[in-house]
């Protein structure tokens, strides 16, 4: 690692790198972005001078042989972030990868082990995990402002496809028609998950809901024809943690409201904490909490020292939510010690949360947790 700046090289100059991933990045003073890589040479030229970045290939090996390259940031879209993450990590690269690293679980472990054996940080794009409200609840819970917990809500939906107009990416174009492919509960889902294990911080130990196909014709990204789409475009989950605890999860690309609608509940024997982290009234998050005996829940402030230095909740939150994401796991590699949250282990969890949801919907069962053996749901 350099001495000065840490040095990142972002692979995929889509969209989400370009709102997030790479302003992120460029707005740590301790962070250098150095290269980009995309198989699109047109995009990675654009990304190129529109950030200021010197260094392009529209092959990402030919960045894995430069030892003044710290980090690489896969963001390729749902594929194929396991390959990039694996060469990039047996190269000796700290990782950061947009979910999922792989939609089988014990492929993302196998990944996590390989970072560990080599003394390396990983990190998935759990950006939510990073929102301000998000960190002091996580705080406030730590500190036993809901004394112990009881039950747990989390949402994320949107209506970005309702309409079936509206381009739809996440689609295996070799799934078979006649049967429900997982998508919300993997594509937009997880970041949920992860913060119902990151709050209850309890064992996972069973599992039961299920899936459904509101819209069943939907036009494709690249083909701009309407297509028979069986795709998890809704879905709702029951969790039982040790301890007691309840939990449910609700992921939809088609309930009516505020993008991206992620909403987070959590309510014990002291007090409640409602985190809402969706764009209304020109902010993008608010917390909300309430102590035992309290009828109404009211609006905490989120205090400043959980924002990059000059920002607050006025900022768009892909940029602010990501710019922490990117912060902290700067701080944790630059830091050299144990710590590293959201990484590869906790990104194997969710997945296998995943997996176990899919598992009890296509057994129309109960699905005990954690799983057993090479079952992965399909």
């Amino acid at each position: 690692m350099t001495a000065s700046k840490l040095r990142v090289a972002v692979v995929g100059t889509g969209r989400w790198a370009r709102v997030a991933h790479i302003p992120g990045w460029l707005r740590d003073p301790r962070v250098e972005v150095v290269a980009l890589a995309d198989v699109d040479a047109a995009a990675v030229g654009e990304a190129a001078k529109e950030f200021g970045v010197p260094w392009t290939v529209t092959d990402y090996r030919e960045l894995l042989d430069d030892p003044g390259i710290d980090v690489v940031d896969v963001v390729t879209g749902n594929q194929p972030h396991f390959p990039i993450s694996w060469d990039a990590l047996s190269a000796g690269k700290h990782v950061l990868c947009e979910k999922p690293v792989h939609a089988d679980y014990r492929q993302t472990q196998k990944a996590a082990d390989l970072a560990r054996s080599k003394g390396l940080k990983t990190k998935l794009g759990f950006t939510f995990r990073y929102a301000p409200a998000t960190r002091y609840a996580k705080d406030l819970i730590d500190s036993g402002f809901i004394g112990e917990p009881y039950i747990f809500n989390g949402y994320e939906q949107n209506s970005q496809w309702l309409d079936p107009s509206t381009p739809l990416r996440q689609v295996d174009p070799q799934a078979d028609p006649g049967v429900v492919a997982v998508s919300s509960i993997e594509g937009y889902g997880a970041p949920i998950i992860d913060i119902m294990h990151w709050w209850l911080d309890a064992p996972l130990q069973a599992v039961v809901g299920t899936m459904r196909n509101f819209v069943p014709e939907r036009v494709l990204r690249g083909t701009g024809e309407l297509t028979r789409v069986n795709i998890d475009d809704g879905d709702m989950w029951i969790a039982e943690f040790g301890g007691g605890i309840l939990a449910s999860i609700q992921s939809s690309y088609v309930t009516v409201g505020n993008f991206p609608g992620i909403e987070a509940r959590i309510f014990g024997s002291e007090g409640a904490i409602i985190v809402r982290l969706v764009e209304e009234a020109g902010i993008c998050q608010t917390i909300r909490t309430a102590r035992k005996g309290a009828v109404e829940f009211v609006e905490a402030e989120v205090p400043a020292r959980y924002f990059p230095a000059g920002a607050d909740s006025r900022e768009s939150w892909d940029y602010l939510f990501y710019s922490n994401l990117v912060a902290d796991f700067a701080t944790e590699i630059l830091g050299g010690g144990p710590v590293n949250q959201g990484d590869f282990a906790q990104g194997a969890l969710v997945q296998e949360t995943i997996n176990a949801f899919e598992k009890s919907f296509r057994t129309r069962a109960w699905a005990s947790f954690p799983l057993d053996g090479g079952d992965v749901g399909r």
